[in-house]
């Protein structure tokens, strides 16, 4: 057999990069009998059954695995919002952000099109997050703002482009490597929000040592099914004060004596993000009920 990894999947077909050659693969029945996934970035085991034509026999043990997009093995996720043409969600940003600490893996947050906006509504955007401890990139595709910072984000790494429709994902990608020609879009003037460019998630070579995956956008995200209790370690800002609630396993919600609380209302942990973390936990709460 041999050992390959997963480009892309496609109706119904893997493809699978095993040197420099690209294998078209089936799935072995079992796998479809257990209902496994075989996403991109897993390493498989495939047997040869014809010129460049396979069966997937076996998926490799997985380091990460992230839900949206899906995709396997990779080490980081840059996370790619417009600072306008569409409007930047915060909401789901954050839940992106609590997404990606829930998988492990490291979250970079880009803010594209930053060409569009003045420099206040920029800082506006970023101030909280690089308060709470996050890497925050400010680019632009159409003049090269930040692309050289993004470049060497990627090198050495696995990384997944992730980020609603319109956000320019796929430009930045074609900046930071032109030598890719994705395809690209604009966003609808009807509906505010871009259209759907990247159908499916695809791996892609950036250099010898550099892969990335460009991936449909997405307006909506659920959570994973985390603990309501560990939330809070998903707000990286909560950690240097949640040790000083006055009780174990505080919600920092309705507990009296909460010191993420305190921290919030002088002006330590932004308003904003505390209010969305308030959003979820419920959330959560709502789904242990139902269940």
């Amino acid at each position: 057999m041999r050992q390959g990894t997963v480009i892309k999947a496609y109706s119904s077909f893997y493809y699978v990069e095993i040197g420099d050659r690209l294998w078209e693969c089936r799935l072995r029945g079992k796998f479809r009998l257990a209902k496994q996934n075989v996403l991109p970035g897993d390493r498989v085991m495939l047997k040869e059954t014809g010129d460049l034509t396979g069966v997937i026999e076996e998926v490799l043990p997985r380091t990460s695995v992230l839900d949206r997009p899906q995709v396997a093995n990779v080490d980081q996720v840059v996370i790619v919002f417009a600072c306008a043409e569409p409007d930047p969600q915060t909401e789901l940003l954050d839940r992106m952000l609590v997404s990606a600490e829930f998988a492990g893996l490291l979250p970079v947050i880009c803010f594209n099109k930053v060409d569009l906006v003045d420099e206040k509504t920029v800082e506006d955007l970023i101030a909280d997050y690089r308060r709470s401890g996050y890497t925050v990139l400010e680019t632009s595709a159409v003049n090269g703002t930040g692309t050289d910072s993004l470049r060497r984000c990627l090198q050495g790494r696995t990384t997944v482009f992730a980020g609603p429709s319109g956000s320019g994902k796929s430009s930045l990608l074609n900046a930071v490597h032109p030598g890719l020609r994705l395809k690209t879009g604009k966003v609808s003037e009807k509906i505010g929000r871009g259209r759907h460019t990247t159908r499916f998630a695809e791996l892609l070579k950036l250099g010898p040592d550099s892969l990335v995956v460009d991936s449909p956008g997405f307006s909506s995200l659920h959570l994973p099914d985390i603990d309501k209790q560990y939330l809070a370690g998903m707000f990286p800002e909560f950690t240097p004060y949640a040790g000083g609630c006055r009780f174990n396993g505080c919600l920092h919600r309705a507990e009296p004596e909460c010191a993420v609380k305190k921290a919030v209302d002088e002006g330590e942990v932004s308003r904003e993000r505390y209010s969305h973390y308030l959003v979820f936990l419920e959330e959560l709460i709502s789904r242990e009920r139902r269940y």
